[in-house]
């Protein structure tokens, strides 16, 4: 199997980029998590959910425009990218819930990161880990179902 170097580069750079927006959502998650859980004192739930919606949005407008720069149906796309949303937010918290409930993380003390010590640490860690799987997850699907160039 020959690898198309032109290819590779294009798919290294939509990486990165996917990688730059990923990070942003990443922040508006977590930021939106850490003010609604932890500081508001709503549930992980609500703040989770809550923290992802507004990741959405922001990820759709920049996936579609920036990262996979397509033209195809808006409509189909945002129908496509919200249901690869929904799948892969069942993805992330089925692991959360593995993690806090099946392998009892949510119970991890406040002080396991010695240098930065948290409210709620189980909460927080879980919530890093399920957003890597969601990440990877959704990266795929994107790539392949919702923005897939004809």
């Amino acid at each position: 199997m020959k690898i198309d170097k032109e290819e590779a580069k294009q798919t290294g750079i939509q990486l990165l980029k996917y990688g730059v927006i990923g990070v942003l959502n990443t922040l508006i998650t977590l930021v939106t998590f850490y003010l609604l859980n932890t500081k508001a004192g709503l549930s992980y739930g609500i703040s989770n959910v809550t923290g992802y919606v507004l990741g959405v949005i922001n990820s759709f407008l920049w996936n579609r425009n920036w990262v996979f720069k397509t033209n195809n149906d808006f409509k189909r796309e945002l129908v496509l990218f919200v249901g690869g949303f929904l799948i892969c937010l069942a993805l992330q918290l089925a692991v959360s819930g593995i993690l806090l409930e099946g392998l009892g993380w949510k119970n991890l003390p406040d002080n396991i990161i010695p240098f930065f010590p948290m409210q709620k640490a189980g909460q927080n860690i879980v919530m890093v880990l399920a957003m890597v799987v969601y990440t990877l997850a959704n990266y795929t699907y994107n790539r392949f179902v919702t923005f897939k160039q004809k």
